[in-house]
């Protein structure tokens, strides 16, 4: 009996002891728990649907490592690899310590520390949870207290585990004027690999982002789903091994390739954030988890309102001086447009920059073209009630220009081989703090000299290509990671000093899209191509990551379709316009005006509110997208007849996310002058809205045709 009593004391005493060894990370729906295993090393217990009650026990028993290591046992990729003064290339890590804390209602943070038991490396997995929002952020922060530097080869911010019957993965690839591009497939036994090698427009082929679906392809509303993007505006690395056994191993973070990391004793080597969330209710659910936390937390004033601009690229190109620009103000004006946009071609003297081949690095207000400088063209916009804002280009050079005659130690490029340019142009070697403070000082003499410049364009044309460092000699494997951290560090020192002014993310189109950089910047330009068509397919796909007012959409003359169609489909996203004002019919000028007042009053719920969409492109030439308010008391519905045929047949279409007890009036807006609406002006019930459907295509079905609906509550 003794005997007994003492087996059951110990098995109690040993559970007790597991349950102190237990982290647990919670939000509204997902729960997320580490143990300890017997040997000491933190292993992944559970992650899935959240616990009830939230200190349950799960019978998930996971045994695998949270955050494995290269050298000791393991047979999978490591999320981390480091080789010691000795020449050890073997890491082990054990449990030391973690702590939570409770920063407010919604955020916690957790940090967990590990340590290898023979070398002085210490490795702490931090986590911040956004209860509300359904997001885990987590990164890791590598140390040592060796005589000597250790070598790092892997450096991930974070791997999860799963096990189900099969995982299908959604990637977001493209190229120049094809960014988003969504493409699903079923993973199999192996390793496949999302990354970038591209160090500058990191994201010009693959956007640092993914969907990973469990147990089978998800849709919209139903499946399980992790959503998952990295915040680091430079290489990433995703991986997924799915091992023998049949379970998955996710990865994420910085790309090694090329960026073996000398790490000094006592330097802290801190990891970007992965940032990821979960549901068991479909895609949409993790798209609007993630369009709400950004909007709270991600990206720079996500609740200040953006301002819509008319941008002159389209009406002038480079060719243009004073009496062209402040003549195209009055187009600004009568849109009515918070914001006139003078893009690239207004800098450079003694290279004059009159095409994309020279001016690039030499910032001064070109004098033929623009006699009295910026500020004369702030007073003159303003004069029309127009708010001026000025394109940027701040990190690359022309080889035709004063700067690389002057400094060609601040240029990136291998010695001993010939330049390699893009675009006609070269990457300025951002790790040297003379150009950091060249890149901010365009930044801000721009800024001081011209007071009352409202926005900024901030563009980047190119990627790297033979690049090399003057600055760092000897430590060329550092350039890629020290760059994007050089890039953050002027982009620091620009919000210390103006924290509020809107700038536009632009990288030739979609090549940076990361939260790493979006809390600098107030939008991003998803693409160059704003063919109508082509944008619907482009911002389905960046809708999945990131909110509304973060997606600069311009009406253009891109693309063959009526103006309407053209700016329903800006109306989704931050809306502006880059088109020949003057050029307009007066019915064509009449409707955009128009169309910008009712942006302005439809835009809070497209920009905050709850997105469900209801059709996608890929399955029928038609998209249908629903935003939602909070409170369910108004909706927006965009419908899009893309190259549709005589045969085409459309159902119905369910809408989502209305309360079914309310009544809801249904009508059409933005009409253009002289066209009469098909859809009358009904009022349904929510549940028949919702279970039933409506026809969105009442009349004949044409081409290339486009209708916004308000839904509101009675």
């Amino acid at each position: 009996m003794k005997k007994l009593l003492c087996i059951g004391l110990l098995l109690l005493s040993h559970s007790v002891f597991a349950q102190r060894q237990q982290i647990r990370l919670a939000t509204r729906n997902i729960s997320l728990v580490y143990n300890v295993n017997p040997q000491g090393r933190l292993v992944q217990q559970y992650f899935g649907r959240a616990l009830q009650p939230a200190e349950a026990d799960t019978a998930a028993r996971n045994t695998q490592e949270a955050y494995t290591t290269a050298g000791m046992e393991s047979l999978l990729d490591p999320a981390i690899r480091i080789v010691h003064n000795d020449g050890n290339p073997s890491l082990e890590l054990k449990y030391v310590s973690s702590r939570t804390d409770k920063k407010d209602n919604n955020v916690s943070t957790t940090d967990i520390i590990l340590k290898d038991p023979v070398y002085p490396v210490t490795v702490t997995l931090h986590f911040e949870t956004f209860f509300q929002e359904d997001m885990i952020k987590a990164w890791t922060e590598i140390r040592h207290t060796e005589k000597q530097p250790v070598l790092m080869t892997a450096y991930a911010s974070s791997m999860l585990h799963f096990n189900a019957a099969r995982y299908w993965l959604t990637q977001f690839h493209g190229d120049w004027a094809k960014e988003a591009n969504m493409v699903e497939e079923k993973l199999t036994k192996g390793n496949k690999i999302l990354d970038s090698k591209l160090g500058v427009r990191a994201n010009m082929y693959q956007s640092p982002m993914f969907l990973l679906s469990l147990n089978g392809a998800a849709n919209e509303n139903t499946g399980e789903v992790l959503a998952g993007t990295l915040a680091w505006t430079g290489n990433f690395r995703f991986g997924f091994e799915v091992d023998e056994k049949n379970a998955l191993h996710v990865s994420a973070g910085i790309n090694p390739y090329a960026s073996d990391y000398t790490l000094q004793p006592n330097e802290v080597f801190t990891t970007p954030a992965f940032l990821f969330t979960w549901s068991d209710h479909g895609k949409g659910q993790t798209s609007r988890n993630f369009q709400h936390w950004a909007v709270n937390y991600g990206i720079l004033d996500g609740h200040t309102p953006r301002l819509t601009l008319l941008n002159n690229w389209e009406a002038t190109g480079m060719h243009f001086d004073e009496t062209k620009l402040t003549s195209l103000f009055s187009g600004a004006a009568k849109l009515g447009t918070d914001l006139f946009l003078l893009d690239d071609g207004w800098f450079a003297n003694k290279y004059p920059r009159d095409a994309d081949n020279a001016g690039l690095g030499d910032w001064d207000t070109n004098k033929d073209k623009l006699p009295h400088g910026l500020g004369y063209l702030v007073k003159e916009a303003e004069k029309q009630g127009v708010k001026f804002g000025i394109w940027l280009e701040p990190e690359m050079v022309n080889p035709k220009s004063e700067l690389y005659t002057k400094h060609p130690d601040w240029i990136l490029r291998l010695p001993n081989r010939e330049e390699h340019y893009y675009r006609n142009q070269l990457v300025l070697d951002l790790v040297n703090p003379a150009v950091q403070d060249f890149v901010f000082d365009i930044v801000d003499k721009t800024m001081r000299e011209n007071p009352g410049i409202a926005y900024i364009k901030w563009d980047c044309n190119r990627m790297m290509t033979n690049s090399y460092s003057p600055y760092l000699k000897g430590k060329q494997s550092h350039l890629f990671i020290d760059y994007t951290r050089s890039l953050y560090k002027v982009l620091e020192r620009v919000r210390a000093k103006y924290p509020h002014l809107p700038i536009m993310l632009c990288s030739g189109g979609g090549g940076r899209t990361d939260y790493g950089a979006m809390k600098y910047f107030t939008e991003f330009w998803p693409s160059d191509n704003t063919d109508p068509l082509d944008r619907i397919y482009i911002q389905y796909g960046y809708s999945h990551f990131f909110p509304a007012n973060t997606m600069a959409a311009h009406v253009t003359n891109m693309g063959k379709q009526s103006l309407k169609f053209r700016t329903d489909v800006a109306m989704m996203g931050k809306l502006g316009y880059d088109i020949k004002v003057d050029d307009f019919t007066p019915q064509e000028l009449q409707f955009s005006h128009d169309a910008v007042v009712t942006y302005n009053r439809l835009r809070d719920i497209v920009w905050y509110g709850d997105l469900y969409r209801l059709v996608s492109p890929y399955g029928q030439p038609r998209a249908v997208f629903q935003y939602t308010s909070a409170d369910k008391q108004k909706a927006v519905v965009f419908h899009y007849l893309m190259n549709t045929r005589r045969v085409d047949v459309f159902p119905v279409v369910k809408l989502q996310g209305l309360d079914p007890s309310k009544n809801y009036r249904v009508s059409e807006t933005n009409l253009f002058p002289g066209t009469r609406s098909a859809f009358g002006n009904q009022v349904y019930s929510g549940d028949f809205l919702m279970n039933t459907g409506i026809s969105l295509t009442p009349g004949r079905v044409k081409p290339l045709s486009s209708n916004i609906l308000e839904v509101i509550a009675e």
